[in-house]
Parts: structure tokens; sequence; C-alpha cells
């Protein structure tokens, strides 16, 4: 087993190593590498096993080859480089981050309720955790 760098524990280079998993039987890391536009192929291996961090400049075109969403990739990618409260603070500015799933929720939320802003009810949210099986 490879030897992980500096950043191997921390929520990047686990989210990144558990998604190339994901991705194994229709993509190889050197897909990804290419995909994302790193030209050293061996940039995506240094990432999963914690020997860099990711560049911020550099998250969107990763995201899109992972197929994630870029706003978790973002906080996850600003955790890494010690920015833990500044990503607390754009999720404070900003209310709530939302990945681009969330915000079809809340869309089909806003057209079932007629864009009439309705509060969480226990009726409601008993309804959300039926749909996930809790």
């Amino acid at each position: 087993m490879t030897k992980l760098g500096p950043h191997g524990a921390g929520k990047f280079a686990t989210f990144l190593r558990t998604r190339l998993v994901e991705l194994a039987p229709t993509k190889t890391q050197a897909d990804v590498a290419r995909e994302a536009g790193f030209t050293n192929q061996n940039m995506v291996s240094m990432l999963k096993n914690g020997q860099t961090k990711l560049a911020l400049d550099r998250v969107a075109a990763l995201a899109r080859a992972l197929e994630v969403d870029p706003r978790r990739l973002y906080l996850l990618a600003l955790d890494q480089e010690g920015h833990a409260t500044t990503a607390r603070e754009i999720e404070e500015i900003f209310n709530a981050i939302v990945t681009k799933n969330e915000a079809e929720w809340l869309e089909a939320i806003r057209e079932a309720s007629d864009h009439t802003d309705p509060a969480l009810t226990k009726r409601a949210r008993a309804a959300i955790y039926g749909i996930f099986g809790r």
C-alpha cells in the first residue's frame, strides 16, 4: 500500500480515494487526470495519497472529471488548504452552499408549494425521512 503524505488522512484525500474506487469500473485515474487537464498524470495519485494539495483554481475541472458537485469539492479543498474557517464564513455569508442535486430538490419544493415558502412541519419532515427510509 502507498504511504500517505501529510494530507492523506484529510477529508479531501479520503473523498478522492473513495470517488476513484466508485469510478473505477468506467474511468481510470489517467482518464480523470486527462479530463481534469493535469499535464502530469501522477497528479491524481499525489492528490489521493495526500502528497500535495489541490489548487483552488483546479476544483471545477477536477469536479467535472470526477463527476461530482464542484461546490462540495471546493469546500473539501478549502478544508485541505487549512481554510476551514473560510469555508464556514462562505457558508454563513451565502446561507448554505447547496449542491446541484439539493438545488433540484429545492426547486421541486418551490414548484409543489406554488412558491409559497412553506415552513418545515413535523409532518413534512417525517415525509422526507420516509423517502430515505429513516
